[in-house]
């Protein structure tokens, strides 16, 4: 049942903002009068004196300030704490200027005085990437599209941020400049293959010496120039080109491994010849000089007794060439004939029998150890006649 409803017991109008009704309009309360309890309400929390009943409002007590100001201080202290990450480091501003004296500001907790100083977190480890690309032209005047990708990291921040207005920008207007440089002192076959080491390297040399005098608080820690290529319209002939060139250098690598291979061996068999040279060399002194040797042994005794020493040194002589070969000759000194025995072809047959013997049974042995004696003729096949006297050799 509604507090003013038509048969609420218990009192009649029960108004809850005090309007009795009297004259029995049930419209909106006053919003005067409502604002007039409540501020008798907290003056009364917070000491002040009651205004007076039934005219105007009151003023809040130097309690009631007091406590607004702690609250606020303590809302202030508390927005003041801020971290900096483990990879970055802050920049304090006073008054919108560097602080000098607070110098960057290190990872963790830290607190700065909330609409005086302004900290702005720097990243200081995280490697960039700049990328640069353009069509440029090379020394012999082509046209060579060329890509690089440049790695920097930020070594200080408050250069970083107060030195240049975009140093992002600064860099990579810096690196096309150094680049187009280094492109258009070299030429396009040396870009394409053999040179690319080179750019690179010339391009970070040149791009350091740009980028320092504007104290950009950065540090390039790498430049990688990716794969140039000539324009789309001779693509092919330049594809030819450069397979051709490769092919040059893979035939020059083989032949320079052929070369390592080679080289040592022959080294060595120049080395061993050598030896074996030497080796023969003093083999024949040293025979030349047993010879010598033997010969000054030999001379008292010729001088003392030249025939018999002559004669001596003719049969030794006879008998040392005799004995190669495999013909018997025998002097006939009565008739002056010479005998002939055919010594070699009964040697010869010997050494038959003797493979024979081995290849074919026992059975067969005796058979054939008779053979050799049939074989043999029972006299002199030739006899050959010889005006040679070894008389006229004494």
């Amino acid at each position: 049942m509604a507090w003013n409803e038509p048969g609420n017991k218990g009192g009649g109008d029960r108004d809850p903002w005090g309007n009795n009704n009297k004259n029995g309009n049930q419209g909106p309360p006053d919003l005067d009068e409502v604002f007039t309890k409540l501020s008798r309400k907290f003056g009364g929390i917070f000491g002040g004196k009651k205004p007076p009943v039934g005219g105007g409002s009151g003023g809040v007590s130097g309690f009631g300030i007091a406590v607004i100001a702690v609250i606020l201080a303590v809302v202030w202290v508390a927005s003041g704490f801020y971290t900096i990450e483990e990879a970055e480091r802050g920049v304090k501003l006073t008054f919108g200027k560097y602080d000098v004296a607070a110098g960057p500001v290190e990872p963790g907790l830290n607190w700065k005085a909330t609409f005086i100083q302004e900290v702005i977190p720097v990243d200081v480890e995280t490697i960039r990437s700049l990328p640069a690309s353009g069509f440029m032209l090379t020394e012999d005047e082509n046209v060579v599209r060329v890509e690089m990708d440049v790695q920097y990291k930020v070594v200080d921040p408050k250069a970083y941020l107060f030195s240049v207005t975009a140093p992002d920008d600064s860099l990579a207007q810096a690196t096309d400049s150094a680049l187009r440089y280094v492109v258009g002192h070299t030429k396009m076959d040396d870009i394409l293959t053999t040179g690319r080491e080179v750019v690179r390297s010339e391009t970070a040399a040149m791009l350091d010496e740009i980028v320092e005098p504007y104290n950009l608080g950065i540090q390039v820690t790498d430049v990688n120039f990716l794969p140039a290529r000539p324009p789309e319209e001779v693509k092919d002939a330049f594809d030819d080109a450069i397979a051709a060139q490769e092919d040059e250098q893979r035939f020059i690598r083989e032949a320079e491994a052929y070369q390592r291979e080679i080289e040592p061996r022959a080294r060595g068999r120049v080395q061993r010849i050598e030896q074996e040279a030497q080796g023969y060399q003093e083999q024949v002194v040293l025979r030349a000089q047993g010879e010598i040797a033997l010969f000054e042994q030999l001379l008292p005794e010729y001088e003392s007794a030249p025939d018999v020493t002559r004669h001596r040194l003719y049969l030794e002589t006879m008998e040392e060439v005799y004995s190669k070969a495999n013909k018997v000759l025998v002097d006939g000194s009565n008739n002056n004939n010479m005998l002939y025995l055919p010594i070699d072809k009964l040697m010869e047959q010997g050494s038959k029998n003797t493979a024979n013997k081995v290849n074919r049974s026992s059975t067969n042995t005796n058979k054939m150890g008779s053979e050799p004696a049939t074989s043999i003729p029972s006299s002199p096949s030739t006899i050959r006649s010889s005006t040679r006297s070894t008389s006229g050799r004494n």
